[in-house]
């Protein structure tokens, strides 16, 4: 804790190469809020479809406000009767009070602090209402945009920079719009409202107490000019610490296994550093105003009890009067602190809104051609023609990809790792757009098919498995919704995962958990082929789709394998040996280009590129290089 004064007097460029640092180098926190007035705006135009809706939350925080304004003017005047009564009483020159007057302003008081209450309880209901309407907006649209985004967006920034978009900042915008907005918008009535209230009982007091508001300015537009910055700092870093947290625990066994404990805890602690630091300027920046205003309302308190003695022992205004004054001053200097703690949580909210508006903004995948090539069913004729590709525009890793694939042939490709094996699958399936070429699917422009439709065509299986939070049917039938319990299960007696799944508990109902840890890796495989059997694709892709499975169980799925290939076009990836002898054809590529095609026995009679890989794969146990491209 000792740090923290020496970390709190870093300047703002000081905490952008921080985390410019743990960012990998990317930019500074305080540019990424590079213009408050743009996301205001933005926010503005979000929030424009429920204008009606601010418009009578803003009128109702204005009702609640001016009736409580009132009350302590009414209250002054029920003090000045009773202390003129009780002064008449004593000196015997009248009544002790007068009752009726009392009762009167009493009762209007009442009403006051009703219709205030009432307006506020109606305010607060609106607020809510709408706060949780442009939440769930935000969060909706943030759902189908991950979805429009490329891959390479997701190639190029942790899971936990993309969720604490949807979590931490959309939530510090809902809780701006349900409690800052209407604190706002009633800080600055009551602060009027007050104001005129003063000026109507004493100028002269009123002058007195304004004297506190220039030194109150001051401090809020120094609290507010280095607030922003580190409040831009705590939501960047708070996505920092979510990645590390979600990349830490879904790899925990590796963690274990490879002692990388300490690694991994110098990681966290590092980022948890900088948020901390972050968070305290922070926080620190927040809770600072509130006892500095106080104090200098409490100078202005202090000066105007002294003046409006004075005033009153002149019978310039009356002791009501003073007492409802008194009351205004501490009202007056409550919303100004008010105002500076809601100015900073205004400020936070602007830095994420301005991060989550950079995400929607995010430019997405070239839009599906508006007529759109539909086919009942696919042959699974795959022409690659002079296809060229790079993740980056000055680095091609496929210069010229050019292969023809016939309906249901069997196409091995296989290379060294990093020869560009997985990236074709990428393209085919327009996860990246080619740089130029063409892919056609049955004399079909790839591009000409919308993604849905040419998605439809392919079934992978990966080396990747990918389970969600559901029940092992509703897993297994994930992409063939309309399939039945029957399909579901024949599907799993051909990839031989029937028999284990009965033992299991709850069968086929039985849950799987986010990370699908209460079954094993190879089960987690079969149910993957099982899911493509279900599908029952044109095209085939299959990338180490058996390296999970124990050799017995692997027979079985290859046979299984081979069965459901015949008649369809299938791609085999870095597959087991077996298969690839048995492919129809095999591309052999390196460094993005085919260096030879063939058959087994072809390519063997060449003793070029494969015939070394081959034989070299075969002394070392007959498996093939696991392709990581």
């Amino acid at each position: 804790m000792s740090e923290q004064p020496n970390e709190f007097n870093e300047s703002s460029q000081s905490t952008q190469k921080d985390y410019s640092d743990i960012m990998g180098g990317g930019e500074g926190l305080a540019e990424k809020a590079k213009d408050p007035k743009k996301a205001i705006k933005k926010l503005v135009i979000y929030l424009s479809p429920h204008k009606t809706a601010l418009i009578a939350a803003v009128v109702f925080a204005v009702f609640s406000t001016v009736f409580s304004v009132a009350g302590p003017r009414l209250l002054g005047r029920v003090t000045t009767a009773l202390v003129d009564g009780l002064l008449a009483y004593w000196f015997g020159t009248g009544l002790l009070t007068n009752f009726p007057y009392m009762a009167m302003i009493t009762g209007w008081l009442i009403v006051l602090y009703i219709i205030s209450a009432l307006s506020h309880f109606a305010q607060e209901i609106i607020v809510s209402r709408l706060s949780m309407r442009v939440t769930y907006k935000l969060r909706s649209q943030i759902s189908e945009k991950m979805h429009r985004l490329p891959i390479n967006y997701y190639d190029t920034r942790s899971q936990g920079e993309i969720m604490s978009r949807v979590t931490n900042d959309v939530d510090t915008i809902s809780q701006t719009l349900s409690q800052n907005l209407t604190q706002l918008v009633s800080s600055v009535i009551t602060i009027i409202g007050v104001l005129a209230m003063m000026l109507w009982i004493s100028p002269l007091m009123t002058a007195a107490a304004i004297l506190v508001i220039p030194p109150s300015m001051m401090i809020m537009m120094a609290v507010l000019k280095r607030s922003y910055v580190y409040f831009g700092a705590q939501q960047e870093a708070l996505g920092v610490v979510s990645g590390i947290v979600e990349e830490t625990y879904s790899g925990h066994n590796i963690v274990l296994a490879y002692n990388g404990e300490a690694d991994a805890e110098e990681k966290f602690v590092k980022a948890n550093n900088k948020l901390r630091a972050a968070a305290w300027k922070a926080d620190f920046m927040t809770n600072i105003v509130e006892p500095i205003f106080t104090f200098v309302g409490n100078l202005g308190y202090v000066l105007v009890c002294v003046l409006g003695g004075y005033l009153v022992v002149q019978r310039a205004i009356t002791i009501g009067d003073v007492q409802a004054f008194i009351q205004y001053i501490q009202t007056f200097t409550q919303p100004l602190g008010q105002l500076g703690a809601s100015s900073n949580m205004m400020q936070a909210t602007i830095a994420a809104s301005e991060r989550v508006f950079e995400f929607l903004e995010e430019e997405e995948e070239e839009p599906d051609t508006d007529q759109s090539f539909r086919k009942e069913r696919y042959e699974g004729h795959v022409s690659f023609r002079n296809v060229r590709f790079g993740y980056n525009p000055d680095k091609i890793i496929l210069h010229d990809f050019s292969a023809e694939i016939a309906a249901g042939q069997t196409v091995a490709i296989v290379g060294p790792t990093g020869a560009g094996k997985t990236t074709v699958v990428k393209l085919l399936m327009r996860f990246y757009e080619i740089s130029g070429g063409k892919i056609l699917i049955d004399g079909i422009n790839a591009t000409d098919l919308s993604r849905g439709e040419l998605r439809n065509i392919f079934g992978m299986v990966l080396q990747d498995t990918w389970i969600y939070n559901a029940t092992i049917m509703e897993n297994i039938r994930y992409g063939s919704p309309d399939a039945t319990d029957a399909e579901v299960i024949a599907a799993c007696k051909a990839a031989h995962c029937h028999s284990f799944i009965r033992t299991l508990p709850g069968g086929y109902n039985m849950v799987l958990n986010e990370e699908a840890s209460n079954i094993s890796q190879g089960q987690k495989q079969l149910f993957t082929i099982a899911r493509v059997i279900l599908k029952n694709p044109a095209i085939l892709i299959l990338d180490e789709a058996t390296s999970s499975i124990d050799t017995r169980t692997e027979i079985l799925i290859q046979q299984t394998m081979r069965e459901i290939m015949q008649g369809r076009t299938s791609f085999v990836i870095a597959h087991r040996l077996s298969t690839i002898r048995n492919a129809d054809m095999i591309l052999v590529m390196k460094d993005g280009d085919i260096i030879e095609k063939g058959s087994h026995e072809q390519l063997l009679a060449a003793k070029g590129f494969y015939a070394d890989l081959y034989n070299s794969q075969f002394e070392h146990g007959g498996v093939t290089d696991e392709d990581s491209a």
